[in-house]
């Protein structure tokens, strides 16, 4: 399957000052299969290391900080020939400093040799940081990546196109509704390709609760045993917590007594580590945004639109006439998507209860209000309220509704929050 990091890839390895790159997302996103599938085209052989207790490769670069050497060396573990600038270095699981602290000689100078080392744990790249090394953020397949795995890259490029010209698309309900199949997959590999192959509605529930599970495994990771079981208290609470009119997080929800400065620790962790995102409340709006923020008041999300869809235990009926767990997972697909195009997520919420559900900062400086409209008997007066408090250059409404513009506020379906990505420009 074809994935946007492809692009990436292809740059990484024609830089003159191209340095050993550290590849990190959460696990099952597909970071192993894209950097090998890379591999196979690019470069006439990949060698492939799993870091994870390989006490062997630990060693080498505890004694080696010669090249030379260490190539020699790697060469004997694999039992593969490993040339210069023809070979793709792979180093996986990488979590151990020892390993990158070695690996960053080939940083240090211009090298001949093409690594990529690939981490789950996005908190512990403070550990790796420097100058020697190239840091890329990955993370599941959006929807344009999901149309281009069922061989619809021609109406993802027609979406795009009517999002830059500000036009009608002419595949609107096909587009909605390949969206609506989108998000009972989400973008986790393994469930696009089962969905792909057919598998049935509670396979694909299978394969993600086998996911959910890794993820949960992550969090019995975090070295404060307390924040164990509080992390997963927190993660399973999530559903219930956006199911709420005020989809504001509340300790209370999940048991009496529960306090914030318990779970301040593991809901920090789990946001680190990218299994959930989390939107900060604002009451004001200024640059930066980040000076408005309640730390107090948040919201979290899934990092996949799928297992959020299981988690809720819904069905395809349900998402076509439940509009609130319809409102759910389209909330959660836009935070997803805001906050994988490098977005810090805000909402606004005014004193007399006036909510709009994203409020973003692009690089430029620019603040754009997001209204999220699902519900039929919606006034969608929210949007209006805040242009008018606050001044702004653009303002978009994400709804189910093709492409259009009106008063000053450009109307965006849902299906094209992947081209939100052209804003960051």
């Amino acid at each position: 399957m074809e994935r946007k990091i492809e692009e990436f890839y292809k740059k990484w390895k024609n830089d003159i000052i191209r340095k050993p790159l550290v590849l990190y997302g959460p696990k099952q996103i597909g970071k192993t299969f894209s950097a090998i599938e890379f591999g196979k085209k690019e470069y006439k052989n990949v060698v492939y290391f799993n870091t994870e207790n390989h006490k062997a490769l630990k060693e080498l670069f505890q004694k080696e900080r010669v090249i030379d050497k260490m190539i020699l060396n790697l060469s004997l573990l694999s039992g593969e020939a490993i040339l210069k600038e023809d070979t793709l270095l792979i180093f996986d699981n990488v979590s151990d400093n020892t390993i990158v602290r070695g690996l960053k000689v080939f940083g240090s100078e211009k090298s001949e040799y093409h690594i990529i080392m690939i981490a789950s744990s996005k908190e512990k790249l403070t550990e790796f940081k420097g100058e020697e090394l190239q840091f890329k953020a990955m993370s599941s397949m959006d929807f344009e990546e999901y149309l281009w795995a069922r061989e619809e890259k021609s109406l993802a490029d027609v979406i795009r196109d009517s999002f830059t010209k500000r036009k009608t698309c002419p595949f609107h309900k096909v587009a909605l509704e390949l969206f609506q199949e989108y998000l009972e997959t989400g973008g986790l590999p393994e469930v696009v390709l089962a969905s792909l192959q057919g598998k049935d509605a509670y396979e694909l529930d299978a394969i993600k609760q086998k996911i959910m599970d890794v993820y949960k495994k992550e969090v019995a990771l975090n070295t404060n045993l307390i924040d164990i079981p509080r992390g997963l208290e927190v993660i399973d609470s999530i559903p219930e917590q956006l199911k709420k009119e005020n989809k504001k997080f509340q300790y209370g929800l999940m048991g009496s007594g529960k306090r914030a400065k318990e779970y301040e620790s593991c809901i920090q962790y789990l946001v680190s580590n990218q299994v959930v995102y989390r939107s900060y409340k604002i009451q004001n709006v200024k640059s930066p945004l980040s000076s408005c923020k309640e730390m107090d008041h948040f919201k979290l999300y899934y990092n996949d639109d799928g297992l959020l869809y299981t988690a809720l235990h819904t069905n395809k009926k349900q998402l076509m006439s439940d509009e609130n767990i319809k409102e759910i997972l389209y909330e959660n697909h836009l935070a997803k998507t805001l906050a994988e195009n490098d977005y810090a997520l805000y909402y606004y919420q005014s004193e007399g209860k006036a909510e709009v559900n994203f409020v973003i900062q692009n690089r430029n400086g620019q603040i754009i209000p997001m209204e999220l409209i699902v519900k039929s008997n919606s006034k969608a007066k929210s949007l209006s309220m805040f242009m008018k408090k606050f001044t702004v250059m653009q303002a978009y409404r994400i709804t189910e509704n093709n492409f259009s513009t009106k008063k000053d506020v450009r109307y965006i379906p849902i299906y094209a929050a992947f081209c939100l990505d052209e804003t960051k420009k």
